[in-house]
This record gives structure tokens, C-alpha cells and sequence, in this order.
């Protein structure tokens, strides 16, 4: 995997999963000379989600392994929905999560090639040139039950069908007016073989060979065979691609080219979430969200901009594991692998976010003084840091009751409670407004408990947070949840709207007041607020104003909700 792994705790020798079997039998047996070349072969059509972080993961994480390399190619062959700005974005996404491509590729290299053998086909009588409109073409195709319908042009004579190829290329018809078509069998169990396009008609400027072509391949003929120029010793799909294989197979073995091989894996599907490129379109093309990076969307730049870092990604795709069989896993394990790294990489802070106002009524006025906090309890090496105190502070709202239960044990009329880092305090005073809202409290402190220890040994069960009022700073703070309430949006019954589950309160915009420490943070740095959760400095950061997105709760709140 990449340099650095987030350590699990355990030495523990994992059972190799079929991937793994596959590529050690062909390594025994010198097959390809036991060289390991595997491809990540993504359509710069839209942004990068989690399900492909899993495929990244995978494609590099065996080849290097296994001494092998990855190249990276762009499935470039619809210029209709392409364009380098998604190009860019998958590199960074790829070396943002730590790895590293031997070779750039796009399918749009071979154009000349895959014209070439396009032809070497029709020589051989394996594809002809159809005049069908692409309704006709799809009703003609037939059913699960029942055989295709033959296309009348189907016995156009070699000679005939690479005249129409060439004029196709050359331009002289219209979007849609032909295709070319392999010539396989109508009746075929697998539909996919029921004589595919090849190749179609699109008056298109291409992002990197503008106007040279007005015909392009499809996928299913421009994947295999870009795999087998490059030589891929192992072709790694998602199980959706299962179908597909023997058309894969067919064309390496009419044009008689390198074998490589296609294995399927089982997509990630995560709940509460969508992964559909077109549903992540609309999403952004209604506004939904703010845009392909917002951090409540699956997108590895949302994801990055919420505040995950590429080594929870890696950790969550190996727990996750290579399956054969598709299934459901709960984003709950993606926030665990998120929790268990930022708890040991990241600083703390102290926050407010629902500030209620103590004045500690024995303070001196007009005093403040510095009191000394741990950074990281979990890292010795990350430090300690300076905070202010003062007469008068903020402490969270719900870390007050008027009239508590037993077992509440903040601060409440009559109890004591420590401050984080610095004193007892002891509440006398409830101060209420004219409509019997709670605005301030009056408490005294023990200067002897100075860094939360009482010299007469009296204990004090509850510990709260708090921040200095004459030092805190303001920020805008974003509470992000789950986009969806339901835990599988994807399955909604006929004629209901999928966006109908999407959450109210995915979202909640606050004003919080922070230490003074975190004025100086840059976008992207993290840290966990105490005893709140986990935040991120947003990119909407500006000199006059912070911004920190929630990354994660401390611990799985939405079980709670969701019933669990």
C-alpha cells in the first residue's frame, strides 16, 4: 500500500482473498513471466467517489504487493460527457490517497490502433456496418426469453462494410445514421453478445484529439483491447463487468492479441448514500449540495474537504475486504476507521458551540492567566499548549440542569465540577431573563485545584469544557450528518423520488467560539474539539472568517437515531 498504514493494533496474518490466490498461482507458474501490471481505468466523466477509492486501493495494493505496477488510464471515448477538469481531479484524488501510476495512458492513444483492428475485423467478417436507428437496434435485440431479430444488413459483403467504416470515419453521415456492429450471435444467452456496437457516430470535439475523429469506439470494445497494448497481466472489475467478460474474451481472441484477463470484485455499495455518477449529478445540477467537494457527499474531494484523511480511506477498504458477492456496508465502519486514526493524529481544542455564560464571581476582575494543555493524550511527541482563563467563560448549555437527575454529573445549583485544565467551580447563581430562560450562572473556584486537582483530595466526578470570553474567537461552524435518513436510497419503491429520503438536517450552520490558538489554522488542518467531535478547517476559510466542518461525532450518534 502507500508509505504509511494506519496501525490496527494486531500482527495478525490476514487469509488471502481470490484476487490474491490468482495472482500467486500465475506468479508459480511464471504465467506472463510472473509479472504483476494492473490498469485503474476510470471515465473522466465526473468526480471520484468512495467506491472507487475501494478499486484504487485494490488495483495498486496487489501490484505493489506483488512487485508489480498499475498504469492509469482514462477511459476517454465518449467526448460528449468528458472533460480535463474531471482528468485533473482523478489525479490528485489518486495521489491524495498515496499512490502513485507507472504509466498515463488514455483509451484515446489507441484510437489509431483500435481503428486498425475495427477493420481487421470486418476483413474477417466479425463486424458489418448497421443502418438501424439505436430504437431499432434495442427492440431487434430481443429479451432474456426470447432471441434477437437479425439486422437486414447483417450480410453486407466485406467490401461493403469497410467502404461504410471508412465514410463513417471520414465524416460523410450523421450522429446516429450507422454504427458498426461485431457480428457474433443474435440468439446468444448473454445479451451482450448479441452482435454490440462497436463503434458510433459523434460530431464531438474530444478533450485531447479535438476534431480528428467523428467516430469512437465503445467501452466494450476499447477496454480489452487497451488493456492487452498494454500488456495487463490482470484486469480487476467490479462484478457488474461479470457479463461482460465474454465479449472481452471474444475480441482479444479474434484479433488474436495479447490474453489479458478480466477478474470481478464486488462493488462498494455504502448505506445511506448514492453512488450513481448520475444521481451525484443531479445532486449538484439542483443545488442539493454545494458542489461535487461538499463533505457530505461520497466524493473523494468531498470527503478529503470534510476532513478524512487518505489513511482511514485505506484502513476502511481493507476492513471492508475483496468479496465475490455484492453487499451493503454500513458507512457507521467508515466513520469507525475514520475515528480510530484522527484519535491518534490529531490535536486537541477546546469549543463552544451552544455557549452558556459562567462569571466566576471570586476572580479577580481585569486578571487572566495561562494555563497549560495536553495536545494529543494519545501522541507525548504532539506537546502542550498555552490557553487563556478568565473571570468569565463560556461553557456548553447542556452542561447545565437547573434540576438534575442522579447520575448528571456537570455542573448544576449546589455541585461542583472541574474545568478542563484548570479549576473546580461551584455554582450559586441561576441567572434568568424576563421569560425564565437561563442566560448566565454565578459560580466561585478553588485557586488551590489549579490544573484540575484539589490539594485536600475532595473528588469531583464531572469534567467539562469550556473557553475564556474575552479571549474567544468566532467561527462559523458546520454540522454535517448523513445526506440520506434512509439507509438504502437507492431502493425506493416504483414512482417515488429517490431524493424523497434525502436528510433535513444534513446540515446545520452555527456560530461557535473556539481557543484562541485556532485562529491561526489552515484549511484542511484538523483536530478534535473536546469532548464535541471531530473538525476540519473548511476551504471557504478566509482571513476575517474560519470555517470548521464537522468531520465526525466521537461516537456513533446515529445509531440512536436510526434505532439501532
Amino acid at each position: 500500500m502507500a508509505s504509511e498504514e494506519l496501525n490496527t493494533g494486531t500482527n495478525e496474518e490476514k487469509p488471502k482473498n481470490f484476487l490474491e490466490e490468482i495472482i500467486e498461482a500465475d506468479i508459480k507458474s511464471e504465467k506472463h513471466g510472473g509479472r504483476v501490471l494492473t490498469r485503474f481505468p476510470p471515465e473522466p466523466n465526473g468526480y471520484l467517489h468512495i467506491g472507487h477509492a475501494k478499486s484504487i486501493c485494490l488495483n495498486f495494493g496487489l501490484a505493489q504487493k506483488y512487485g508489480g505496477k498499475t498504469n492509469l488510464r482514462f477511459d476517454d471515448t465518449n467526448p460528449v460527457k468528458e472533460d480535463i477538469e474531471y482528468v485533473n481531479s482523478i489525479k490528485e484524488d489518486i495521489q491524495w490517497l498515496g499512490f502513485n501510476w507507472a504509466n498515463e495512458f488514455y483509451a484515446s492513444d489507441y484510437f489509431d490502433q483500435l481503428y486498425l483492428w475495427a477493420e481487421e475485423l470486418i476483413k474477417k467478417g466479425y463486424a458489418y456496418v448497421d443502418d438501424q436507428s439505436q430504437e431499432e437496434i434495442r427492440v431487434n435485440r430481443g429479451t432474456v426469453t426470447q432471441p434477437g431479430k437479425e439486422s437486414p444488413w447483417r450480410d453486407r459483403s466485406a467490401e461493403e462494410n469497410l467502404d461504410l467504416f471508412r465514410r463513417m470515419r471520414a465524416g460523410e453521415f450523421k450522429d446516429g445514421e450507422k454504427v458498426l456492429r461485431a457480428k457474433i450471435d443474435m440468439a446468444h444467452p448473454n445479451m451482450l453478445l448479441r452482435d454490440p456496437i462497436m463503434y458510433r457516430i459523434i460530431h464531438s470535439e474530444h478533450h485531447r484529439t479535438g476534431d480528428k475523429w467523428c467516430i469512437y469506439p465503445m467501452y466494450d470494445y476499447a477496454h480489452g483491447q487497451s488493456d492487452s497494448i498494454e500488456n495487463i497481466t490482470h484486469s480487476i472489475c467490479t462484478l457488474e463487468f461479470d457479463v461482460h467478460r465474454p465479449l472481452y474474451d471474444w475480441f482479444i481472441e479474434k484479433l488474436e492479441i495479447f490474453p489479458s484477463k478480466q477478474y470481478e470484485f464486488a462493488r462498494l455499495n455504502l448505506s445511506y448514500t448514492v453512488m450513481s455518477k448520475r444521481k451525484l449529478l443531479q445532486l449538484v445540477q439542483e443545488k442539493v449540495v454545494m458542489g461535487w467537494d461538499d463533505p457530505r457527499m461520497p466524493t473523494i474531494c468531498g470527503l478529503r474537504r470534510r476532513g478524512y484523511t487518505p489513511e482511514a480511506i485505506r484502513y476502511f477498504a481493507d476492513k471492508v475486504g475483496v468479496a465475490k458477492r455484492d453487499n451493503v456496508i454500513d458507512l457507521s465502519l467508515l466513520e469507525f476507521c475514520l475515528r480510530e486514526d484522527l484519535n491518534k493524529r490529531v490535536e486537541r481544542r477546546m469549543a463552544v458551540l451552544n455557549p452558556l455564560k459562567v462569571v466566576i464571581t471570586n476572580y479577580p476582575e481585569n486578571q487572566s492567566e495561562e494555563l497549560e494543555a495536553i495536545n494529543n493524550p494519545e501522541d507525548e511527541s504532539a506537546g502542550k499548549r498555552m490557553i487563556p482563563f478568565s473571570r468569565e467563560i463560556y461553557i456548553e448549555q447542556e452542561d447545565f440542569m437547573e434540576n438534575p437527575p442522579k447520575k448528571f454529573f456537570r455542573l448544576a445549583p449546589g455541585k461542583e465540577v472541574r474545568l478542563r485544565y484548570a479549576y473546580f467551580i461551584k455554582c450559586n447563581d441561576v441567572i434568568k431573563d424576563e421569560n425564565g430562560n437561563i442566560v448566565e450562572l454565578h459560580c466561585t473556584y478553588d485557586p488551590a485545584s489549579r490544573g484540575g486537582n484539589s490539594p485536600d483530595g475532595r473528588k469531583v466526578q464531572g469534567t467539562i469544557h469550556w473557553v475564556s470570553i474575552p479571549h474567544a474567537v468566532k467561527a462559523e461552524v458546520r454540522l454535517f450528518d448523513r445526506l440520506f435518513s434512509n439507509p438504502d436510497p437507492n431502493n425506493v419503491p416504483e414512482g417515488v423520488d429517490w431524493k424523497s429520503s434525502l436528510n433535513p438536517d444534513s446540515l446545520k450552520v452555527i456560530e461557535g467560539l473556539i481557543e484562541p490558538s485556532l485562529q491561526n489554522a489552515s484549511v484542511l488542518d484538523k483536530f478534535q474539539f473536546e469532548r464535541i467531535g471531530y473538525f476540519c478547517v473548511d476551504s471557504d476559510t478566509t482571513s476575517k472568517k474560519l470555517v470548521f466542518n464537522r468531520t465526525a461525532t466521537l461516537k456513533d450518534t446515529w445509531a440512536k437515531i436510526a434505532g439501532k
